[in-house]
């Protein structure tokens, strides 16, 4: 079955089921989500994020890679966003420099997809978001209790940080300022659970992170990997879960 008859079998069935009060979906609503997206895909927003080298990339090499969408800039930091789907999806790549040496010390990837559940088209609602960061000498060398308390205190920089960029550029650009928000909630929530249960920090580390409970797209996964001074996280919720490994597979530069 081709692309077009597919789309034309989908129209069909919603139209019908919506004769029937069974479904939601109007005739544009179908149309928007079954239409193959315009760029940037999500694959050419990852070769963005991962070109982009901490302690070594600067403005002019980000610049060089921002894709099609809206740019946002202040003295240290630059992002580029966009929405899809009529709104119902949006994206973002942002950068933090050292206001000194004016290379990239944090970098951030977030798409987020609230498109409704119908039929059987994937992803359902859904959540991606990956960073990196240099962290301090200050913070890794306090004397943690343990490994798990020292997880934690990254964890919660790691969400300073983010609020602390998106704020910088948020009051003008709306768009990333809810995208921060969303970010917030996600690692308020697993924080949560650590402090409920701290000895959960240990799986933060392991293959597939872990699982948390979430208010606006039920489960969550996250993950943390420290080398040296520098702290990959990542995060997925909603739909993203269950495939969280094959996501994680695909993403490896």
């Amino acid at each position: 079955m081709n692309m077009r008859v597919t789309k034309l079998v989908i129209l069909t069935c919603c139209l019908g089921l919506s004769g029937f009060g069974l479904c939601g979906c109007t005739f544009f609503d179908v149309k928007t989500f079954v239409t193959p997206e315009g760029p940037p895909s999500y694959e050419q927003l990852l070769n963005s994020y991962h070109q982009t080298k901490l302690k070594t990339s600067g403005a002019a090499d980000v610049f060089a890679m921002s894709e099609s969408g809206l740019i946002s800039q202040s003295k240290s930091v630059i992002a580029v966003s966009g929405q899809k789907k009529k709104g119902y999806k949006s994206w973002f790549n942002m950068v933090a420099f050292d206001e000194n040496e004016l290379t990239a010390q944090r970098k951030y990837l977030f798409v987020v997809d609230e498109r409704p559940k119908f039929l059987f088209v994937e992803p359902w609602e859904g959540l991606s978001f990956d960073c990196e960061m240099v962290l301090s000498r200050e913070l890794l060398d306090k004397p943690y209790a343990n490994e798990n308390a020292k997880r934690i205190a990254i964890l919660k920089q790691v969400k300073e940080n983010v609020a602390k960029d998106v704020h910088e550029l948020g009051l003008d650009n709306k768009n990333l300022a809810i995208c921060g928000m969303m970010i917030n909630q996600a690692l308020q929530t697993a924080l949560v659970s650590l402090d409920s249960s701290p000895s959960l920090a240990g799986s933060l580390s392991e293959e597939q992170g872990m699982e948390f409970e979430h208010t606006s797209f039920d489960k969550g996964r996250i993950k943390t990997v420290l080398v040296d001074d520098i702290v990959s996280v990542r995060v997925r919720l909603g739909s993203l879960v269950k495939k969280y490994k094959v996501s994680l597979e695909k993403d490896i530069e």
